[in-house]
């Protein structure tokens, strides 16, 4: 670091002095129940924490119209965002000499599962042997609440980043980063973005890209006496479900791997994450759908995936018996998200690895990840370089998830370092 060693012992003591009010912001937090649809009682915590900070709030709602055919954009999984706003909390520095700084997170969160298998209920916080659960603990409310601390702990040593510093609190991350999207297409464009996700203290340096296909079929109903005079649609989904494992396994192969993931055991997976079909028991069915989740590679574009599973579909209609006559319909919503990477080497990575290193007297480890966030937005249209840093966390989008709140407060530190160094500070 190129901080003085004596401001950055201040920094991170003053991080620690603010423990307690960060597990509380972040209990709050969890407590407000933000799946999708539902993100406004949360947005309205960080408006109202964001104005105690002292910063300028700027809430809006997204503007469908004004994000549609930007480049990264996802149709959205409901249509509705009257309501909805991102919040974004804004410094602006008395003499600007420093470079300017992107802390992202998103405050929603993915459905709970049936509540009965949750410890106890999962929006209702527990702290037990240092860890925190609830949804949304570890993904990613609680990184949150570090890139809050981090701000909080310059000013209490009466300092502010000198250099411009957007905080923003987005929506739709877990479905399409359409709130990411709203806030470029609104002119938010910094130096620099972290996103402080849950990935263990690790350093992002590549993600996948996901696509969310739908896919409805619709065979020939019979009834049961003679099963064979009809195609059963549900065992037709599946066989056409096993098509496309076809594919995922032809890009987990060596040869067709990008380089970031030529080690990793299997980076690319299809998830069949619903069904549904059927209208009674004695007759077989004539109609049903699947969501598919799809992984790939950085450098893949949406058009060529999309060509891709078309193709293994319409040859699996026309080769496999239980798809024989079948009527397929492909849809595509949420997630179009293309893959991404970032040189390892980038000035805003190497901030981070002397700043980790600073706090936790351990080198960083690199994460070319299997899942997207929302640093593709920045990376890949908003001329912004960014990446992922943040706190340990488990059972994210499982039963009963945890984050471990000692390493919310190192991330906080790192993050405190890293903007007083990369944005330098003032007097308040």
């Amino acid at each position: 670091m190129s901080l003085d060693p004596a401001l950055s012992a201040d920094i991170k003591n003053a991080v620690a002095s603010l423990a307690d009010e960060g597990t509380v912001l972040l209990a709050d937090l969890v407590r407000e129940g933000s799946v999708l649809g539902e993100e406004a009682g949360a947005q309205a915590l960080m408006a109202e924490r964001f104005a105690d900070m002292g910063l300028d709030v700027d809430r809006f709602e997204i503007d469908l119209a004004a994000i549609r055919d930007l480049p990264g954009f996802s149709p959205p999984v409901i249509d509705v965002y009257k309501g909805r706003e991102n919040v974004v909390g804004r410094h602006v520095p008395k003499a600007a000499t420093g470079k300017s700084l992107i802390l992202n997170g998103h405050i929603d969160v993915v459905p709970t599962g049936p509540e009965a298998l949750w410890t106890t209920p999962p929006f209702v916080p527990r702290i037990e042997d240092g860890k925190l659960y609830g949804r949304g603990a570890g993904d990613m409310k609680a990184g949150i609440a570090a890139y809050c601390m981090a701000f909080d702990a310059l000013a209490r040593l009466g300092l502010q980043p000198a250099a411009p510093v957007y905080l923003q609190s987005v929506i739709e991350e877990e479905c399409t980063g359409n709130g990411a999207l709203a806030c470029l297409a609104r002119g938010y464009r910094a130096d620099a973005a972290i996103i402080p996700e849950p990935f263990d203290q690790s350093l992002l340096i590549a993600q996948l890209g996901v696509m969310w296909l739908s896919v409805d079929l619709v065979g020939k109903p019979a009834h049961v006496l003679d099963t064979s005079a009809g195609t059963n649609a549900i065992e037709a989904v599946y066989a056409l479900f096993d098509a496309l494992r076809g594919v995922e396994a032809a890009w987990n192969a060596p040869g067709f791997r990008h380089a970031c993931y030529r080690d990793h055991k299997h980076p690319v997976n299809f998830n069949l994450g619903r069904i549904s079909g059927g209208e009674w028991p004695s007759s077989v069915p004539c109609a049903a759908s699947i969501d598919v989740r799809v992984g790939f590679y950085p450098g893949m574009t949406i058009s060529g995936v999309k060509q891709a599973l078309e193709a293994a579909i319409a040859a699996a209609v026309a080769e496999r018996p239980p798809l024989r006559g079948a009527q397929v319909k492909i849809r595509y919503k949420g997630f179009q998200a293309e893959g991404c990477a970032i040189d390892p080497q980038d000035p805003l990575l190497v901030g981070l690895r002397r700043a980790h290193e600073a706090v936790s007297g351990k080198p960083i480890i690199e994460l070319a990840s299997t899942a997207t966030t929302d640093a593709r937005f920045f990376i890949l249209y908003g001329d912004t370089p960014a990446t992922c840093y943040g706190p340990r966390a488990g059972s994210i989008h499982g039963i009963d998830e945890w984050v471990e709140l000692s390493t919310m407060i190192e991330v906080a530190q790192v993050l405190a370092l890293f903007m007083a160094d990369w944005c330098g500070v003032e007097r308040r």
